[in-house]
Protein backbone atom coordinates (compact mmCIF):
# COMPACT_ATOMS: atom_id res chain seq x y z
CA UNK A 1 0.00 0.00 0.00
CA UNK A 2 1.99 2.98 -1.30
CA UNK A 3 2.25 6.21 -1.62
CA UNK A 4 1.51 7.73 -5.65
CA UNK A 5 4.47 10.31 -5.04
CA UNK A 6 3.57 13.91 -6.64
CA UNK A 7 0.16 13.36 -6.85
CA UNK A 8 -1.56 16.24 -4.65
CA UNK A 9 -3.54 14.69 -1.84
CA UNK A 10 -7.55 15.79 -1.79
CA UNK A 11 -7.88 18.86 -0.79
CA UNK A 12 -10.24 19.65 2.63
CA UNK A 13 -11.48 22.73 3.61
CA UNK A 14 -11.16 22.11 7.20
CA UNK A 15 -7.84 21.51 7.61
CA UNK A 16 -4.70 23.32 6.50
CA UNK A 17 -1.73 21.83 7.78
CA UNK A 18 -1.42 18.57 9.48
CA UNK A 19 -1.99 16.33 11.07
CA UNK A 20 1.40 16.39 12.43
CA UNK A 21 2.39 13.36 14.98
CA UNK A 22 5.07 14.81 17.17
CA UNK A 23 5.74 12.70 20.91
CA UNK A 24 5.10 9.47 21.56
CA UNK A 25 5.66 7.97 24.84
CA UNK A 26 4.17 5.78 28.03
CA UNK A 27 0.94 4.77 25.95
CA UNK A 28 0.62 8.87 25.42
CA UNK A 29 0.96 11.07 22.12
CA UNK A 30 0.73 14.76 20.44
CA UNK A 31 -1.15 15.74 17.57
CA UNK A 32 -0.81 19.11 15.99
CA UNK A 33 -3.30 20.82 13.38
CA UNK A 34 -3.82 23.87 11.78
CA UNK A 35 -7.73 24.25 11.01
CA UNK A 36 -9.33 26.28 9.14
CA UNK A 37 -11.97 28.08 11.30
CA UNK A 38 -11.73 27.80 15.35
CA UNK A 39 -13.53 24.53 17.38
CA UNK A 40 -12.57 20.94 19.22
CA UNK A 41 -10.28 18.73 17.42
CA UNK A 42 -10.39 15.75 18.37
CA UNK A 43 -8.16 12.30 17.88
CA UNK A 44 -9.15 8.70 17.55
CA UNK A 45 -7.09 6.00 17.84
CA UNK A 46 -8.45 2.57 17.59
CA UNK A 47 -9.97 2.99 21.86
CA UNK A 48 -8.65 5.92 22.56
CA UNK A 49 -9.95 9.75 21.95
CA UNK A 50 -8.44 13.10 23.22
CA UNK A 51 -10.10 16.67 22.25
CA UNK A 52 -8.53 20.11 22.89
CA UNK A 53 -10.10 23.48 21.63
CA UNK A 54 -8.35 25.46 19.03
CA UNK A 55 -6.33 28.86 20.11
CA UNK A 56 -6.04 31.41 17.61
CA UNK A 57 -3.24 33.71 16.72
CA UNK A 58 -3.55 36.32 13.74
CA UNK A 59 -7.05 35.06 12.09
CA UNK A 60 -5.04 31.20 12.03
CA UNK A 61 -6.35 28.58 14.30
CA UNK A 62 -4.43 25.58 16.24
CA UNK A 63 -4.91 22.13 18.22
CA UNK A 64 -2.92 20.35 20.07
CA UNK A 65 -3.95 17.74 21.30
CA UNK A 66 -2.99 15.08 23.96
CA UNK A 67 -3.78 11.48 23.34
CA UNK A 68 -3.63 8.77 26.48
CA UNK A 69 -4.33 5.26 27.03
CA UNK A 70 -2.79 4.05 23.36
CA UNK A 71 -2.29 0.40 23.28
CA UNK A 72 1.57 -1.00 24.10
CA UNK A 73 3.81 -2.33 21.42
CA UNK A 74 0.66 -1.44 19.03
CA UNK A 75 0.67 0.84 15.39
CA UNK A 76 -2.64 2.15 15.58
CA UNK A 77 -4.57 4.13 13.10
CA UNK A 78 -5.97 7.49 13.81
CA UNK A 79 -8.48 9.80 12.77
CA UNK A 80 -8.89 13.89 12.86
CA UNK A 81 -12.32 15.45 14.01
CA UNK A 82 -13.04 19.18 14.20
CA UNK A 83 -16.43 19.65 15.74
CA UNK A 84 -17.61 16.10 15.18
CA UNK A 85 -16.93 16.02 11.46
CA UNK A 86 -14.15 13.91 9.77
CA UNK A 87 -11.53 15.79 8.09
CA UNK A 88 -8.37 13.78 8.09
CA UNK A 89 -7.72 11.07 6.31
CA UNK A 90 -9.99 12.74 3.16
CA UNK A 91 -11.99 10.53 1.21
CA UNK A 92 -10.18 9.40 -1.37
CA UNK A 93 -6.69 9.82 0.32
CA UNK A 94 -3.96 8.07 -1.52
CA UNK A 95 -1.66 7.56 1.02
CA UNK A 96 -1.17 4.51 3.83
CA UNK A 97 -3.90 6.01 6.91
CA UNK A 98 -1.95 7.76 9.42
CA UNK A 99 -0.31 5.75 12.87
CA UNK A 100 0.80 6.13 16.02
CA UNK A 101 3.19 3.70 16.58
CA UNK A 102 4.05 2.80 20.33
CA UNK A 103 7.25 0.72 20.32
CA UNK A 104 8.24 -1.82 22.76
CA UNK A 105 11.23 -0.64 25.42
CA UNK A 106 13.46 -3.18 24.60
CA UNK A 107 13.14 -2.80 20.55
CA UNK A 108 15.98 -1.18 18.60
CA UNK A 109 16.29 2.77 17.92
CA UNK A 110 15.92 4.29 14.74
CA UNK A 111 16.44 8.06 14.74
CA UNK A 112 16.25 9.59 11.13
CA UNK A 113 17.50 12.99 11.32
CA UNK A 114 18.27 16.04 8.43
CA UNK A 115 18.52 19.90 8.19
CA UNK A 116 18.11 22.49 5.50
CA UNK A 117 15.03 21.70 3.95
CA UNK A 118 13.43 24.52 0.99
CA UNK A 119 9.85 23.70 0.20
CA UNK A 120 8.59 20.79 -2.10
CA UNK A 121 10.01 20.26 -5.84
CA UNK A 122 6.00 20.65 -6.51
CA UNK A 123 6.44 24.26 -5.42
CA UNK A 124 9.67 24.96 -6.76
CA UNK A 125 9.69 23.96 -10.37
CA UNK A 126 12.44 21.61 -9.61
CA UNK A 127 14.91 24.11 -9.69
CA UNK A 128 16.75 21.70 -6.72
CA UNK A 129 17.79 18.36 -6.95
CA UNK A 130 15.00 15.65 -5.85
CA UNK A 131 13.76 16.21 -1.95
CA UNK A 132 15.93 13.14 0.14
CA UNK A 133 12.72 13.79 2.55
CA UNK A 134 10.29 13.39 0.21
CA UNK A 135 12.07 10.19 -1.99
CA UNK A 136 11.76 8.31 1.70
CA UNK A 137 8.40 9.21 2.53
CA UNK A 138 7.43 7.21 -0.71
CA UNK A 139 9.85 4.36 -0.29
CA UNK A 140 8.64 4.23 3.71
CA UNK A 141 4.63 4.03 2.46
CA UNK A 142 5.58 1.51 -0.13
CA UNK A 143 6.41 -0.65 2.92
CA UNK A 144 3.15 -0.74 4.13
CA UNK A 145 1.73 -4.01 3.83
CA UNK A 146 -1.97 -4.94 2.54
CA UNK A 147 -3.24 -4.32 5.88
CA UNK A 148 -2.29 -0.61 6.02
CA UNK A 149 0.39 -1.70 8.62
CA UNK A 150 3.87 -0.16 8.98
CA UNK A 151 6.95 -2.88 8.88
CA UNK A 152 8.96 -3.35 11.91
CA UNK A 153 12.30 -1.97 10.44
CA UNK A 154 9.97 1.87 11.01
CA UNK A 155 11.95 4.60 12.39
CA UNK A 156 11.30 6.18 15.67
CA UNK A 157 11.86 9.45 15.70
CA UNK A 158 12.50 12.23 12.79
CA UNK A 159 14.68 14.56 14.18
CA UNK A 160 14.68 18.48 11.87
CA UNK A 161 18.17 20.31 12.32
CA UNK A 162 17.13 23.55 11.41
CA UNK A 163 16.18 25.41 8.43
CA UNK A 164 13.03 23.59 8.10
CA UNK A 165 11.78 27.23 6.41
CA UNK A 166 13.71 29.76 4.69
CA UNK A 167 11.55 32.92 6.00
CA UNK A 168 14.90 35.27 4.02
CA UNK A 169 14.96 32.85 0.78
CA UNK A 170 11.35 32.18 -0.40
CA UNK A 171 10.47 29.96 -2.72
CA UNK A 172 8.84 31.20 -6.51
CA UNK A 173 5.72 30.67 -5.14
CA UNK A 174 6.35 32.34 -1.21
CA UNK A 175 7.65 35.41 -3.76
CA UNK A 176 4.40 35.36 -6.29
CA UNK A 177 2.47 35.47 -2.55
CA UNK A 178 4.59 38.18 -1.28
CA UNK A 179 4.05 40.14 -4.88
CA UNK A 180 0.50 39.86 -4.99
CA UNK A 181 -0.31 40.52 -1.39
CA UNK A 182 -0.73 44.18 0.17
CA UNK A 183 2.14 44.83 2.65
CA UNK A 184 3.42 47.77 4.80
CA UNK A 185 6.34 50.32 2.94
CA UNK A 186 8.93 48.67 5.07
CA UNK A 187 8.36 44.92 4.24
CA UNK A 188 11.71 43.50 3.03
CA UNK A 189 10.97 42.78 -0.89
CA UNK A 190 11.79 38.81 -0.71
CA UNK A 191 11.48 37.97 2.48
CA UNK A 192 8.70 37.57 5.07
CA UNK A 193 7.94 40.33 8.00
CA UNK A 194 5.16 39.14 9.89
CA UNK A 195 3.23 36.04 11.80
CA UNK A 196 0.64 35.83 8.64
CA UNK A 197 3.47 35.78 5.93
CA UNK A 198 5.63 32.91 8.47
CA UNK A 199 2.28 30.90 7.91
CA UNK A 200 2.82 30.94 4.41
CA UNK A 201 6.36 29.19 4.93
CA UNK A 202 4.81 26.18 6.22
CA UNK A 203 1.72 26.30 3.74
CA UNK A 204 4.44 26.13 0.86
CA UNK A 205 6.23 23.74 2.42
CA UNK A 206 4.16 20.92 4.99
CA UNK A 207 1.46 20.86 2.16
CA UNK A 208 3.41 18.36 -0.12
CA UNK A 209 1.71 15.45 0.12
CA UNK A 210 4.75 13.11 0.66
CA UNK A 211 6.08 15.45 3.78
CA UNK A 212 2.40 16.16 4.76
CA UNK A 213 1.92 12.03 5.04
CA UNK A 214 5.34 11.47 6.72
CA UNK A 215 4.61 14.12 9.41
CA UNK A 216 1.54 12.86 9.97
CA UNK A 217 2.76 9.28 10.46
CA UNK A 218 6.35 9.51 12.26
CA UNK A 219 6.84 11.57 15.52
CA UNK A 220 9.45 14.67 14.79
CA UNK A 221 10.82 16.64 16.98
CA UNK A 222 12.81 20.12 15.75
CA UNK A 223 14.78 22.72 16.23
CA UNK A 224 16.09 26.23 14.48
CA UNK A 225 18.62 27.33 12.47
CA UNK A 226 19.16 30.55 11.01
CA UNK A 227 17.21 30.81 8.07
CA UNK A 228 13.94 30.54 9.86
CA UNK A 229 14.46 34.16 11.01
CA UNK A 230 17.61 35.73 8.77
CA UNK A 231 21.23 34.68 7.39
CA UNK A 232 23.30 35.03 10.42
CA UNK A 233 21.13 35.54 12.74
CA UNK A 234 22.97 35.93 16.08
CA UNK A 235 26.43 36.03 14.65
CA UNK A 236 27.68 38.77 16.79
CA UNK A 237 26.57 41.69 19.23
CA UNK A 238 27.68 43.99 16.32
CA UNK A 239 25.24 41.91 13.94
CA UNK A 240 22.50 42.53 16.67
CA UNK A 241 22.96 46.16 16.15
CA UNK A 242 22.89 46.56 12.96
CA UNK A 243 20.19 44.59 12.50
CA UNK A 244 17.83 46.37 15.28
CA UNK A 245 18.07 49.58 12.90
CA UNK A 246 15.92 47.89 10.44
CA UNK A 247 12.79 49.17 10.17
CA UNK A 248 11.14 46.06 9.49
CA UNK A 249 13.21 43.53 11.83
CA UNK A 250 10.62 44.53 15.36
CA UNK A 251 7.86 42.64 13.61
CA UNK A 252 9.87 40.10 11.82
CA UNK A 253 11.82 38.60 14.91
CA UNK A 254 8.55 38.15 16.80
CA UNK A 255 6.79 36.53 14.26
CA UNK A 256 9.71 34.59 14.34
CA UNK A 257 9.82 33.22 17.23
CA UNK A 258 6.41 33.12 17.92
CA UNK A 259 5.87 31.31 14.92
CA UNK A 260 8.44 28.74 15.64
CA UNK A 261 6.95 28.27 18.74
CA UNK A 262 3.80 27.46 17.40
CA UNK A 263 4.53 25.30 14.14
CA UNK A 264 7.65 23.31 15.72
CA UNK A 265 9.18 24.19 19.04
CA UNK A 266 5.14 22.76 20.92
CA UNK A 267 5.42 19.90 19.73
CA UNK A 268 9.37 19.47 20.95
CA UNK A 269 7.32 19.23 24.34
CA UNK A 270 7.35 15.95 26.07
CA UNK A 271 3.64 14.97 27.51
CA UNK A 272 4.89 15.71 30.96
CA UNK A 273 6.13 19.07 30.12
CA UNK A 274 2.78 20.29 28.64
CA UNK A 275 1.36 21.72 32.04
CA UNK A 276 4.63 23.45 32.82
CA UNK A 277 4.80 25.49 29.58
CA UNK A 278 4.23 29.42 30.64
CA UNK A 279 3.69 29.76 26.85
CA UNK A 280 1.24 27.31 26.47
CA UNK A 281 -0.50 28.07 29.88
CA UNK A 282 -0.48 31.70 28.53
CA UNK A 283 -1.83 31.09 24.91
CA UNK A 284 -4.96 29.06 26.53
CA UNK A 285 -6.10 31.22 28.63
CA UNK A 286 -6.66 33.62 25.54
CA UNK A 287 -7.57 31.04 22.95
CA UNK A 288 -10.13 33.13 21.12
CA UNK A 289 -7.04 35.53 20.36
CA UNK A 290 -3.97 34.82 21.62
CA UNK A 291 -1.97 37.09 18.82
CA UNK A 292 -0.75 39.52 21.79
CA UNK A 293 0.46 36.66 23.67
CA UNK A 294 2.60 35.31 21.19
CA UNK A 295 3.84 38.58 19.80
CA UNK A 296 5.00 40.06 23.25
CA UNK A 297 6.77 36.55 23.72
CA UNK A 298 8.55 36.80 20.68
CA UNK A 299 9.62 40.28 21.71
CA UNK A 300 10.62 39.00 24.68
CA UNK A 301 12.36 35.97 23.81
CA UNK A 302 14.56 38.27 21.58
CA UNK A 303 15.35 40.39 24.07
CA UNK A 304 15.60 37.83 26.72
CA UNK A 305 14.01 40.19 29.29
CA UNK A 306 12.01 36.64 29.93
CA UNK A 307 13.99 32.96 30.52
CA UNK A 308 12.50 31.07 27.64
CA UNK A 309 14.68 27.44 27.21
CA UNK A 310 14.48 26.05 23.64
CA UNK A 311 16.23 23.37 24.25
CA UNK A 312 15.37 19.98 25.11
CA UNK A 313 15.80 16.18 26.18
CA UNK A 314 14.11 13.08 26.48
CA UNK A 315 14.68 9.30 26.57
CA UNK A 316 14.27 7.31 23.13
CA UNK A 317 14.41 3.50 24.40
CA UNK A 318 17.87 3.17 25.99
CA UNK A 319 19.06 6.61 24.00
CA UNK A 320 19.38 9.66 25.61
CA UNK A 321 18.75 12.65 23.25
CA UNK A 322 19.65 16.14 24.04
CA UNK A 323 19.06 18.85 21.27
CA UNK A 324 20.54 22.33 22.26
CA UNK A 325 19.56 25.96 20.78
CA UNK A 326 22.74 27.40 19.42
CA UNK A 327 20.91 30.23 17.71
CA UNK A 328 18.86 32.01 19.78
CA UNK A 329 20.53 31.54 23.30
CA UNK A 330 24.06 33.08 22.21
CA UNK A 331 26.36 35.08 24.27
CA UNK A 332 27.33 37.75 22.24
CA UNK A 333 29.27 40.20 24.97
CA UNK A 334 32.55 40.62 24.07
CA UNK A 335 35.05 38.43 25.96
CA UNK A 336 32.15 36.82 27.15
CA UNK A 337 30.56 34.99 23.67
CA UNK A 338 28.70 31.64 24.26
CA UNK A 339 26.68 29.65 22.04
CA UNK A 340 24.49 28.72 25.15
CA UNK A 341 23.14 30.83 27.92
CA UNK A 342 25.07 30.02 31.34
CA UNK A 343 22.18 28.52 33.05
CA UNK A 344 21.36 26.08 29.41
CA UNK A 345 25.21 24.83 30.01
CA UNK A 346 24.26 23.73 33.51
CA UNK A 347 21.08 21.94 32.65
CA UNK A 348 22.97 20.41 29.50
CA UNK A 349 25.40 19.35 32.26
CA UNK A 350 22.79 17.83 34.51
CA UNK A 351 21.40 16.24 30.94
CA UNK A 352 23.63 13.89 30.09
CA UNK A 353 24.20 12.47 33.07
CA UNK A 354 22.32 8.89 33.84
CA UNK A 355 22.36 5.42 32.48
CA UNK A 356 22.18 4.94 28.98
CA UNK A 357 23.59 2.84 26.05
CA UNK A 358 24.07 6.03 23.71
CA UNK A 359 24.32 9.51 23.36
CA UNK A 360 22.17 11.83 20.61
CA UNK A 361 23.42 15.80 20.82
CA UNK A 362 20.99 17.62 18.13
CA UNK A 363 22.87 21.18 17.69
CA UNK A 364 21.95 23.04 14.13
CA UNK A 365 25.83 23.89 13.77
CA UNK A 366 28.39 20.92 13.22
CA UNK A 367 30.98 20.92 16.11
CA UNK A 368 33.49 19.13 14.20
CA UNK A 369 34.36 21.33 10.71
CA UNK A 370 36.86 20.26 8.12
CA UNK A 371 39.83 21.27 10.34
CA UNK A 372 41.17 24.07 7.92
CA UNK A 373 37.62 25.52 8.29
CA UNK A 374 37.86 24.80 12.41
CA UNK A 375 40.86 26.95 12.37
CA UNK A 376 39.66 30.00 10.16
CA UNK A 377 36.65 30.23 12.08
CA UNK A 378 38.82 30.40 15.87
CA UNK A 379 41.21 32.97 14.38
CA UNK A 380 38.17 34.85 12.88
CA UNK A 381 36.91 35.32 16.56
CA UNK A 382 40.16 36.59 17.98
CA UNK A 383 40.42 39.26 15.11
CA UNK A 384 37.16 40.16 15.67
CA UNK A 385 37.98 40.85 19.05
CA UNK A 386 41.37 42.70 18.08
CA UNK A 387 42.15 46.16 20.22
CA UNK A 388 42.90 47.65 16.35
CA UNK A 389 39.21 49.00 15.35
CA UNK A 390 40.09 48.06 11.12
CA UNK A 391 41.02 44.84 12.07
CA UNK A 392 37.81 44.47 14.20
CA UNK A 393 35.77 45.68 11.49
CA UNK A 394 37.63 43.52 8.42
CA UNK A 395 36.77 40.14 10.71
CA UNK A 396 33.06 41.10 11.00
CA UNK A 397 33.13 41.57 7.27
CA UNK A 398 34.42 38.63 7.01
CA UNK A 399 32.16 36.59 9.30
CA UNK A 400 29.26 37.40 8.21
CA UNK A 401 30.27 37.25 4.19
CA UNK A 402 31.39 33.40 4.55
CA UNK A 403 29.36 32.76 8.15
CA UNK A 404 31.95 32.29 10.41
CA UNK A 405 30.26 31.13 13.05
CA UNK A 406 30.34 27.36 14.21
CA UNK A 407 31.31 26.22 17.30
CA UNK A 408 34.86 26.90 16.19
CA UNK A 409 33.74 30.33 16.20
CA UNK A 410 32.75 29.96 19.91
CA UNK A 411 36.10 29.06 21.32
CA UNK A 412 34.70 28.60 25.23
CA UNK A 413 31.65 26.91 23.87
CA UNK A 414 34.08 24.45 21.77
CA UNK A 415 36.29 23.64 24.42
CA UNK A 416 33.35 23.43 27.14
CA UNK A 417 31.21 21.34 24.83
CA UNK A 418 34.28 19.23 24.09
CA UNK A 419 34.84 18.78 27.56
CA UNK A 420 30.86 17.92 28.50
CA UNK A 421 31.40 14.57 25.64
CA UNK A 422 34.46 13.50 27.17
CA UNK A 423 33.48 13.66 30.41
CA UNK A 424 30.42 11.59 29.50
CA UNK A 425 32.60 9.31 26.60
CA UNK A 426 35.12 8.52 29.73
CA UNK A 427 32.64 7.19 32.74
CA UNK A 428 33.47 3.41 33.07
CA UNK A 429 29.66 3.32 33.34
CA UNK A 430 29.25 5.25 29.67
CA UNK A 431 27.37 5.23 27.04
CA UNK A 432 28.72 2.83 23.96
CA UNK A 433 28.69 5.88 21.67
CA UNK A 434 28.62 9.91 22.33
CA UNK A 435 27.45 11.17 18.79
CA UNK A 436 26.99 14.97 17.71
CA UNK A 437 23.95 14.95 15.39
CA UNK A 438 24.25 18.42 13.44
CA UNK A 439 23.61 19.99 9.89
CA UNK A 440 23.79 23.32 8.06
CA UNK A 441 26.49 23.07 6.24
CA UNK A 442 25.32 21.42 2.86
CA UNK A 443 27.22 18.52 2.83
CA UNK A 444 26.88 15.07 4.70
CA UNK A 445 29.96 13.43 6.61
CA UNK A 446 31.10 11.23 9.40
CA UNK A 447 34.22 12.07 11.69
CA UNK A 448 35.41 10.92 14.84
CA UNK A 449 37.08 12.93 17.77
CA UNK A 450 40.48 11.29 18.82
CA UNK A 451 39.89 11.51 22.81
CA UNK A 452 41.34 8.61 23.74
CA UNK A 453 38.51 8.36 25.71
CA UNK A 454 36.25 4.61 26.52
CA UNK A 455 33.41 5.26 23.97
CA UNK A 456 34.22 6.95 20.60
CA UNK A 457 32.77 10.81 19.81
CA UNK A 458 31.46 10.95 16.24
CA UNK A 459 30.28 14.00 14.51
CA UNK A 460 27.36 12.99 12.25
CA UNK A 461 26.29 15.65 10.08
CA UNK A 462 23.54 15.29 7.31
CA UNK A 463 22.97 18.26 5.31
CA UNK A 464 21.42 19.03 3.04
CA UNK A 465 17.66 17.63 2.62
CA UNK A 466 16.60 19.73 0.09
CA UNK A 467 18.57 22.33 -1.02
CA UNK A 468 22.61 22.77 -2.88
CA UNK A 469 25.91 23.16 -2.51
CA UNK A 470 26.93 25.53 -5.24
CA UNK A 471 29.24 23.57 -7.24
CA UNK A 472 32.25 26.27 -7.21
CA UNK A 473 32.22 25.28 -3.15
CA UNK A 474 32.28 21.40 -3.76
CA UNK A 475 35.95 21.72 -4.44
CA UNK A 476 36.99 23.97 -1.80
CA UNK A 477 34.90 22.00 0.38
CA UNK A 478 37.25 18.66 -0.41
CA UNK A 479 40.67 20.69 -0.01
CA UNK A 480 39.26 21.84 3.83
CA UNK A 481 39.13 18.06 4.29
CA UNK A 482 43.19 17.57 3.38
CA UNK A 483 45.88 17.83 4.94
CA UNK A 484 47.41 20.67 2.95
CA UNK A 485 44.52 23.09 3.77
CA UNK A 486 44.53 22.37 7.74
CA UNK A 487 48.40 23.04 7.54
CA UNK A 488 47.39 26.40 6.01
CA UNK A 489 44.55 27.24 8.37
CA UNK A 490 46.59 26.15 11.25
CA UNK A 491 49.11 29.11 9.87
CA UNK A 492 46.17 31.28 10.14
CA UNK A 493 45.01 30.30 13.70
CA UNK A 494 49.03 30.91 15.08
CA UNK A 495 48.96 34.03 13.51
CA UNK A 496 45.84 35.17 15.68
CA UNK A 497 48.09 33.89 18.70
CA UNK A 498 45.93 30.52 19.11
CA UNK A 499 46.90 27.54 20.09
CA UNK A 500 46.12 24.23 18.25
CA UNK A 501 43.21 22.04 19.66
CA UNK A 502 44.64 19.39 22.33
CA UNK A 503 42.68 16.37 20.09
CA UNK A 504 42.40 15.87 16.43
CA UNK A 505 39.38 14.07 14.33
CA UNK A 506 39.25 12.41 11.14
CA UNK A 507 36.45 11.97 8.55
CA UNK A 508 35.51 8.71 7.88
CA UNK A 509 33.45 9.08 5.30
CA UNK A 510 32.18 11.55 3.09
CA UNK A 511 31.80 14.38 2.10
CA UNK A 512 28.37 13.60 0.59
CA UNK A 513 27.48 16.92 -1.94
CA UNK A 514 23.60 14.91 -2.58
CA UNK A 515 20.42 15.84 -1.07
CA UNK A 516 20.52 13.52 1.76
CA UNK A 517 18.55 11.88 4.93
CA UNK A 518 20.45 10.33 7.50
CA UNK A 519 19.75 7.03 9.90
CA UNK A 520 21.36 6.02 13.30
CA UNK A 521 20.37 2.65 14.74
CA UNK A 522 20.79 1.71 17.68
CA UNK A 523 20.66 -1.99 19.20
CA UNK A 524 21.36 -2.36 22.64
CA UNK A 525 25.11 -1.38 22.99
CA UNK A 526 25.40 -1.20 18.91
CA UNK A 527 25.45 1.30 16.90
CA UNK A 528 25.53 2.28 13.04
CA UNK A 529 24.62 5.00 10.46
CA UNK A 530 23.39 5.39 7.42
CA UNK A 531 23.66 8.47 4.62
CA UNK A 532 21.40 8.12 1.59
CA UNK A 533 20.92 10.58 -1.15
CA UNK A 534 18.99 11.32 -3.76
CA UNK A 535 19.98 10.56 -7.64
CA UNK A 536 17.76 12.08 -10.61
CA UNK A 537 15.63 9.52 -10.48
CA UNK A 538 14.20 10.61 -6.84
CA UNK A 539 15.32 7.42 -5.32
CA UNK A 540 17.50 7.01 -2.29
CA UNK A 541 21.24 5.21 -2.61
CA UNK A 542 22.97 4.58 -0.04
CA UNK A 543 26.41 6.92 0.06
CA UNK A 544 27.49 5.64 3.38
CA UNK A 545 27.18 3.36 6.09
CA UNK A 546 29.70 2.72 8.91
CA UNK A 547 29.86 0.92 12.63
CA UNK A 548 29.43 2.98 15.33
CA UNK A 549 30.55 0.83 18.12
Amino acid sequence: MGVVSDTPAPDTEDLILGPVLRRVEDGRATVWVEAARPGTVEIRAGDSTASEGTFTAHGHHYGFVLLEGLPPKASTPYSVYLNGEKVWPPVGYNYPPPVIRTRPDEAPVRVLFGSCRESSPLHTADRLPPDALDAYAVRLAAAFDSAGQPPDEWPDLLMLLGDQVYADEVSPTMKRYLDARERGPNAPETQVADFHEYTQLYVDSWTDPDIRWLLSTVPSVMIFDDHEIIDDWNISGAWRHDIAREPWWATRISAGLASYWVYQHLGNLRPDELAGDPVLAAVRASPQDASAVLDAFGRDADARTVPYRWSYAFDLGRTRIVVLDNRAGRQLSEGKRSMLAPEVWDWFDKQVEGDYDHLLVGASLPWLMPPAVHHVEAASERFAESPRPRVRRYAEKMRRAVDLEHWAAFHDAFDALTGVLKRVADRPDGPATVNVLSGDVHHSYVARAELGTRSPVYQLTCSPVHNKLPGFMKPAMRFAWSRFAALMGRGVARAAGLARPDFRWTRLAGPVYLNAISEVYMDGRHARVRIEGTKPDKRLQQEAELTLS
